[in-house]
């Protein structure tokens, strides 16, 4: 099982190029970052956390070009957004950053995606919150023929372009793993029917066997072959006695937090966290 770290990549914390290398040195196996591209203010929609809004999300870096400088300070580290928030970003400008940023990387990117909660932020996109999800559908599925077609076009409800060519193509053949948050029934469809991997969170009654029997048997019902889908679980127990049933159940990656502190505090947190094996 493969140990990483999630990050909101803030303007005031540690800077994400030392994050990368200090991750690497220490033998994490990837980074994923969080991203909202604002916060209005507003604040209609409620923290799904309850209380008021972390100051983090407020203050995150764009998740491409941050994780470009964690790129260029890193050889093996896998890097990924966790999440992007798909229904915000326009297909084909997306679809070209996640393509140069897995070229420039040599394959080592990974695109997990998201709806979003946050109403006001979807809107200022032009997104609904009731159609997120369809919106969603299409535009990752209009990426996959960008990625993959010489020509490519696409004719949607929401996504709709003649043929064009878009270059680079990704690093990765077809493209760079997609992974979904979320973890209703109905995300457990989307994923089996555009994605590769689901990308829970390990929150309340959050249990590893149960998570692979419904991936398992959401896959079977759809005809795909759950051996080609995988799952990373965000927010995971940094603690190695409770990573065990994880490993049992076949998990395949976990994902620690790296908390919003100091340089000092996280280098030490990462330090703490390191030698638990996945």
């Amino acid at each position: 099982m493969k140990v990483g770290v999630y990050y909101f990549p803030t303007d005031y914390g540690i800077n994400i190029a030392e994050l990368a290398g200090a991750l690497e040195q220490r033998g994490f196996e990837s980074l994923f970052v969080c991203e909202h591209t604002h916060i209005p203010v507003s604040r209609r929609s409620p923290f799904p956390g309850g209380g008021e809004l972390p100051k983090r999300y407020k203050h995150t870096h764009d998740p491409f070009v941050a994780l470009s400088f964690a790129a260029a300070a890193t050889k093996k580290l896998k890097l990924g957004t966790g999440i992007c928030l798909i229904p915000q970003h326009d297909p084909i400008v997306t679809a070209k950053s996640v393509a140069s940023l897995d070229q420039l990387s040599g394959g080592r990117f990974i695109l997990a995606m998201g709806g979003g909660w946050n109403v006001e932020e979807m809107e200022n996109h032009g997104a609904k919150y009731d159609t997120r999800f369809k919106l969603l559908r299409e535009r990752a599925l209009a990426m996959k023929e960008l990625w993959t077609k010489e020509e490519a076009e696409f004719h949607g409800a929401f996504v709709n372009f003649d043929k064009v060519w878009s270059y680079p193509k990704p690093k990765q053949r077809p493209h760079p793993p997609l992974f979904l948050g979320g973890e209703s029934d109905h995300t457990l469809k989307r994923v089996v029917e555009f994605c590769d991997g689901w990308f829970p969170r390990a929150r309340g009654g959050f249990e590893p066997k149960t998570a692979m029997e419904r991936l398992k048997k959401a896959a079977t019902a759809a005809g795909r072959d759950p051996k080609s889908l995988s799952i990373t679980v965000f927010a995971a127990p940094a603690d190695a006695a409770k990573l065990a049933p994880y490993r049992e159940a076949g998990i395949d990656r976990v994902l620690f937090e790296v908390p919003d502190l100091g340089r000092d505090e996280i280098l030490r947190s990462l330090d703490k966290n390191a030698p638990i094996k996945g």
